[in-house]
């Protein structure tokens, strides 16, 4: 699988633009392993404040509680890197910021931090619209950067299909 660049983020980024504006709706996110990444290329679009409301970086737990409202129950028995809590952490990022579209990453971008059953590179992604998300877990191959890359591209990808059976 090719890398993402830039390039390519930025051209998925304003696809989604153009998606959402189509649509009427705005979106928002809840980043943990792409750190803001997802709303870095959608800031880069020019005139994104008409339909990008923001973003939660809730790189740890504490931050997913309180920013994105995920339930200290649900991190304790899923993990942080897991279905329930990202998909939580999409519905807290849309709730939050007044959005109706919304996308969530959470995952182990490495080089340290995985284990037996989530290796580095395993990364759960979410996104949909409010009250209808849905998510997917992928494993990466790569260093840091690169899990990171295709985790912004996969849930850009992601939420794009969605848009455009709207």
């Amino acid at each position: 699988m090719k890398v993402p660049s830039d390039h390519d983020l930025q051209e998925m980024a304003g696809q989604v633009a153009e998606a959402l504006m189509r649509v009427g709706g705005r979106m928002a996110t809840a980043e943990s392993c792409t750190g803001g990444w997802i709303a870095k290329v959608c800031t880069d679009v020019a005139g994104c404040s008409d339909w990008f409301n923001g973003s939660l970086v809730t790189y740890n737990n504490a931050a997913k509680e309180h920013l994105a409202g995920v339930s200290t129950a649900l991190l304790q028995e899923h993990g942080a890197v897991s279905e329930p809590v990202v998909l939580a952490m999409a519905e807290g990022a849309v709730q939050a910021l007044d959005a109706q579209w919304g996308a969530a990453v959470s995952g182990i971008a490495g080089p340290t931090g995985g284990s037996v059953g989530k290796p580095v590179g395993t990364v759960w992604i979410a996104w949909g619209s409010a009250g209808n998300m849905q998510a997917e877990r992928h494993i990466f191959i790569g260093d840091r950067d690169t899990v990171r890359r295709h985790s912004v591209a996969v849930a850009l990808h992601n939420l794009l299909k969605t848009l455009q059976l709207q």
